[in-house]
Parts: structure tokens; sequence; C-alpha cells
């Protein structure tokens, strides 16, 4: 396994994923509709490759002679839309004798729909995968601690000493690094013996928000406090931040992450933990506690670290 094509490479999952294909010998090519889209990053050097995630004939053409296909997907709130992207990367896949295909979802996949065409919808895109022919491996990832350290939440815990997040208080989340869930597409890709299937992924340990708020009380070396959010507050603070309107537009990212953790939120046992002894049945790789990831962050300073490199790669 050399070559392989990366889709969604210049967002905050495809950055930590070049770097760890680059890590393991791989060689990564991003598949780009602006091909200047790393030219201003530390990625200039990667390899890229003309793509239209929604062009068929574009799809095939750019998985030419490689090895493996890693997806990040952005997510679409028409369904339609949704399966498109799973039938061109099938078809690309299918057309290229590519080996394997790695998806990463970007959250949990439950098992029927739920009535929100953002999630539903990667559950057509897995299928699309599973029948392409290929080898794959569907990586569902729980809860990004990322999401600490941009800039909708980083500065109310730096400024304020509050982690506001949409989970009830007694929500247990398995809560992962972006670095981790790289880690764990990599390590799909040059298994060859990972059988082709799902596969949760999380941090070791299940937290609810006070504990996280511990957690984070450690590494700053002050305290920071749980607060609670109702996902339609969350959404709606997200969009006066994004947009100056805290009115949330219908089938807009701000509604779809509302439907997300009001469903999340729900659920009569939280679908957001993970086994870590299930995890390490299948693969090598350990991910890294809260504690640990949050030992390696600035709680100084409340910008998103990554902004820079994401807003470069929009240019």
């Amino acid at each position: 396994m050399k070559r392989i094509l990366v889709l969604g490479a210049t967002g905050d999952q495809g950055h930590p994923l070049l770097t760890r294909l680059i890590a393991a010998g791989m060689t990564p090519v991003a598949a780009l509709r602006n091909p200047k889209a790393l030219a201003g990053t530390e990625f200039a050097a990667v390899e890229t490759v003309a793509a239209d995630i929604y062009d068929e004939a574009s799809m095939i053409a750019a998985a030419a002679g490689m090895d493996g296909i890693a997806a990040h997907l952005p997510f679409v709130f028409d369904r339609a839309k949704a399966q498109q992207m799973g039938a061109n990367i099938a078809a690309a896949g299918r057309a290229n004798g590519v080996q394997k295909i790695v998806f990463h979802t970007s959250c949990h996949i439950a098992e029927a729909d739920i009535g929100s065409p953002a999630m539903d919808g990667r559950r057509d895109i897995i299928a699309a995968i599973a029948g392409s022919g290929c080898g794959w491996a569907i990586i569902e990832s729980r809860v990004f601690m990322d999401n600490m350290i941009r800039s909708w939440n980083k500065p109310g815990i730096v400024n304020k000493g509050v982690f506001a997040y949409p989970a009830k208080p007694d929500l247990k989340i398995s809560w992962i690094c972006l670095d981790d869930v790289a880690a764990f597409m990599v390590e799909a890709l040059a298994n060859p013996d990972l059988p082709s299937g799902r596969y949760r992924v999380g941090g070791p340990e299940a937290l609810v928000g006070d504990e996280v708020a511990a957690v984070l009380s450690e590494a700053a070396g002050r305290p920071i406090t749980f607060k609670s959010l109702t996902p339609d507050d969350f959404a709606s603070a997200m969009s006066l931040l994004v947009t100056g309107s805290p009115d949330v537009q219908p089938l807009s990212i701000y509604d779809g992450m509302a439907a997300f953790y009001r469903w999340y939120n729900a659920q009569p046992q939280s679908p957001l933990v993970v086994d870590p002894a299930e995890m390490a049945r299948h693969f090598a790789h350990r991910p890294a506690s809260l504690a640990t990831w949050a030992a390696r962050q600035d709680w100084n300073d409340p910008r998103d670290p990554a902004l820079a490199t994401r807003m470069a790669g929009m240019g």
C-alpha cells in the first residue's frame, strides 16, 4: 500500500491524516477541486490531483494508479447527494482496482434512520463502499477532543473557565483526538489482514461533562466548569458566531448538529461509548486519554491553533 488518494485533505480532519500517511511511508495524493488549496499550508509539497466528489468520471480519473482511498467527507443535508458521493467513491475504487477504501464517518452511525439526512446519508455511503468490490474499512469515531480547541469553544474555556457543550450532564462520551482517528485510518490501510467492516473508535475512557471539566482544570492549572447546553441553544450560538444571526436555518450545518445531539441525548444508553478491548482486538494503535491530549494544548491562548492552516487551505 503506497499511493493513497485522500478526500477531504484540506480540513481539520485531513491535516492529521496527511501527516500520519507521510510518517508511515505512504504517499498521500490530495483530491482537490481547487488545485492551490494546500499551497499556503505546511502541506504545500503534497501531491495533488483534480477531483470533484460529485462527478463520477472525475473521481475515476483521480483514483488512477492509487492503492487506496482514504475519505473524510462533508456532511450534506440532501440524502441524494450523500448517495452520489458514495456511488462515485465506489466507482473510482472499482474501476481502478483499488485495494482498500477507508472512510471516516466523523460521527456515530445509527443502525436505522433517525430523521437526519446528514447521519442517515452516511449509512448510504457505507453501503456503496461495502458494495464496491474493494477491501474496505469504516472508521466510526465518537466525538472529537479537538472540538474543545476550536474557535467556537476554546475562548469560553480560556477566558471564562467554562466548557459548554450540548451534552446532557450524564451523557458519557469516549472522546478521541483527530490524530488518533488518522492513526486508525492509516493502520486500516496498512494492515492487509484487517477484515472489511465497520470499526467504532474512541478514547480509552468514557467521560461525562463534569469529568471532562476536571481534566481540563488539571491541564490548565485553574478551575474549569462544565455547562450543559441544549442542542438548540448550542446551534443558535454557533450560528451567531459564524453568521452573525442566532436564527438557525433549516438544513444548515447548525440545524444538523442540533439534530445529532438531540438524538444522542435522548438515547437510554449513550451511543458515544466504545469498548477499548474491542478496539484492541483489531488495532495495534492505542489512543490518547483526554488528560494526555489536554496536556499538549495551550490553555492560555484562546485562539484555535488549526485556524491559520485551515484558512490557508481555503484560499
